[in-house]
């Protein structure tokens, strides 16, 4: 009898440790991504009814107890521990929101991650997975004083010529010059003007200075021999 009641015990147990990895547990669907951009993986848990948790985020699948390859964790409250700063919870921590937003995606950030809520008691932390697919965001370069867009997909493609798009700033840097330029030549011709017909206008006044001076000179003599 005592052996029948150890065996069941221990099937019991065997029973929970199995469990471990399925309560709480939920695999979310995959979320799509695109390099040099942010991205934001879901996770939220009924504050209102646990209270502020303990949250960690991680990579890869997780484990029984935490989470592997830690990325951030909060005390429910605030971050505590951050891997890098690209990791952000930038939702609100006091309603349960503790979704991880990666910002400047790369191609190695592609994978499964990990949510962990840990709720007090044995076997009732909430478990969820995503998987992360980053793609390649579309190719921009710059040739010249025009972009390049190199188009690689879609029904539009007739040709591999890339597509030469004026870019505005190019043409409002064009217009200002040209009224830079204007305002050079005006400027220009107003101190030529001063310099050329300002002294050749004082010359002129001076000569018919002199000259008046001369004729009221010759009329006083003539003026003086008429009386002698």
């Amino acid at each position: 009898m005592w052996i029948m009641k150890t065996e069941s015990r221990l099937d019991l147990m065997l029973l929970l440790v199995l469990l471990t990895g399925t309560v709480g547990e939920s695999d979310g669907s995959s979320v799509v991504g695109q390099t040099g951009q942010s991205v934001t993986l879901s996770c939220k848990y009924d504050i209102s009814k646990h209270g502020a948790q303990h949250v960690c985020w991680g990579r890869g699948e997780l484990t029984n107890a935490r989470c592997s390859d830690l990325l951030v964790s909060t005390d429910g409250h605030k971050v505590i521990t951050r891997a890098s700063s690209r990791y952000q919870l930038l939702g609100r921590l006091e309603a349960g929101d503790v979704s991880l937003t990666i910002l400047d995606l790369t191609e190695t950030d592609a994978g499964r991650y990990g949510c962990r809520v840990e709720i007090p008691g044995w076997f009732n932390d909430e478990k969820h997975h995503l998987d992360l697919i980053v793609e390649r965001a579309p190719l921009h370069t710059c040739t010249g004083r025009s972009t390049t867009i190199t188009a690689t997909t879609g029904s539009d493609v007739t040709d591999n010529e890339p597509t030469q798009v004026t870019r505005a700033p190019e043409m409002w840097s064009t217009a200002v010059q040209q009224v830079n330029s204007l305002q050079s030549f005006v400027g220009n011709t107003l101190r030529v003007s001063f310099i050329v017909f300002i002294p050749a206008l004082l010359l002129i006044t001076c000569y018919r200075v002199w000259k008046r001076n001369q004729t009221d000179r010759r009329l006083n003599q003539s003026e003086e021999e008429d009386t002698l």
